[in-house]
């Protein structure tokens, strides 16, 4: 991460139309969504958190990635501190009235300051909405202290087992707030434990599925769109997986080649119907996994037949080194916002609850409107939602920024939807290694 430029994006295309028809039919079915959105979470409550990676492309808008466990809080917009603290009351008083006593568990990379940032930015809205809160470390042994770079300081505490309990020294957690994805498996002292955990263990990368995900979410944009009459490929990025994949052996070529020749094939398709001249792409990455690890951009199947060793390097392991075996493969929406100094942008909404945060735009200098922008170089600029991203404006154009705001909210709570829909799967199925 550098330094924070104030340089606010905007969108840098004429192709609008078919964007413009999508937030008109927002704007005009609000009620109807809302209502929609209501009854959703009566069936299936929301996670305590998530975020969401859009792609604006001016024909189409989509989600590209979902979070279950947030990073980036240090990046929202800290004139609407009262609104974040107001979803986490509102999450709370749903489904945890009485909490008083919150243990967050964080990533373990103690070494990346402005993630511990985050943690620290997490913490304090958590105890502004009232939770006593201690940080418990799955590595130090210690207590550390933690200078960070705004001038604030975050305390790691070592986790202690007793039972069925986890705790720090001295304080009894009522639950476990995990902002840990969990992607080299659920360690012995998490498994089996009284107290709940937010979100729940299945959620980690070692259960979930990108695939899952989107399956998921494209049944959810398929029932929105016939609510409020709009093709849901506008809103939903095709995809397909193949699994028993090794680069390095250059062994389920075949199973790449074809899934992203087919990707591409559906994707051309609605580029001729909707008179688009881009030329479709496919972002190919591992189905478990974040941080912006072991993606690639591919405008054919026959890119796979011939990669060179550092390309199969780089796709055959994630985080922690952990070994790619799974592919998602997605059909890649162009960004086509853009900042003033012409670096390419894509916003990131969050959630806490139901409840749209606002969130942030992606920034990167280096990057182009096909490629991947949660890599290193990125920066970040806060996106000024406030009380937008829920409520539109009829009396203004559908593309003003309070009723575009609002079509990221609508997108971003499509996602919050699946992901429900996830957990729910998991409650139902049960997962051996998580004791949930």
């Amino acid at each position: 991460m550098t330094e924070v430029i104030r340089d606010i994006p905007f969108l840098a295309t004429d192709r609008v139309e078919a964007l413009l028809d999508i937030e008109r039919h927002l704007i005009a079915e609000q009620s109807t969504i809302e209502r929609w959105f209501r009854g959703q979470w009566q069936r299936t409550p929301p996670p305590f958190y998530a975020s969401v990676d859009l792609r604006n492309a001016g024909f189409k808008l989509a989600p590209v990635d979902t979070n279950l466990f947030s990073a980036g809080f240090n990046n929202l917009n800290p004139e609407f501190s009262a609104l974040y603290v107001s979803a986490i009351q509102h999450y709370l008083n749903q489904y945890y009235p009485g909490l008083e006593r919150v243990l967050l568990v964080p990533e373990n990379h103690t070494r990346n300051l402005f993630y511990l940032e985050s943690v620290a930015r997490l913490r304090e809205l958590l105890e502004l909405a009232g939770l006593d809160v201690r940080v418990g470390s799955l590595i130090v042994e210690d207590r550390t202290v933690y200078d960070l770079p705004s001038g604030g300081q975050l305390l790691l505490e070592p986790l202690c087992r007793d039972g069925g309990r986890l705790s720090t020294t001295g304080f009894d957690a009522q639950v476990i707030l995990l902002n840990n994805d969990l992607s080299g498996g659920v360690p012995e002292i998490l498994v089996g434990l009284e107290q709940p955990i937010l979100p729940p263990l299945a959620a980690g990368w070692r259960n979930r599925r990108k695939s899952q995900h989107f399956t998921h979410y494209r049944a959810v944009a398929q029932e929105l769109a016939e609510v409020i009459g709009i093709d849901p490929w506008l809103i939903d990025p095709v995809f397909r997986r193949c699994q028993g994949i090794d680069f390095m052996r250059s062994e389920g070529r075949e199973c790449l080649v074809a899934n992203v020749d087919a990707v591409l094939e559906i994707t051309r398709e609605r580029y001729a119907h909707y008179g688009i001249h881009q030329r479709p792409f496919v972002i190919v990455k591992a189905d478990a996994g974040t941080y912006g690890m072991g993606i690639m951009t591919a405008y054919s199947g026959d890119e796979f037949l011939d990669l060179n060793r550092k390309e199969r390097t780089r796709m055959a392991k994630s985080k922690e080194g952990l070994p790619v075996s799974d592919v998602f493969i997605q059909e890649g929406v162009y960004t086509f916002e853009q900042t003033a100094q012409e670096a390419v942008a894509e916003p990131v909404v969050y959630m806490i609850g139901q409840q749209v945060l606002g969130g942030f735009y992606r920034v990167h200098t280096e990057r182009g409107r096909d490629e991947n922008l949660n890599a290193p170089g990125a920066h970040f600029e806060p996106m000024s939602f406030g009380q937008t991203c829920v409520l539109p404006c009829r009396k203004s154009p559908p593309d003003a920024p309070v009723n575009r705001y609002y079509a990221y909210g609508v997108i971003a709570r499509l996602t919050l939807v699946a992901a429900a829909r996830e957990m729910a799967d998991w409650r139902r199925q049960g997962t051996p290694e998580t004791g949930q």
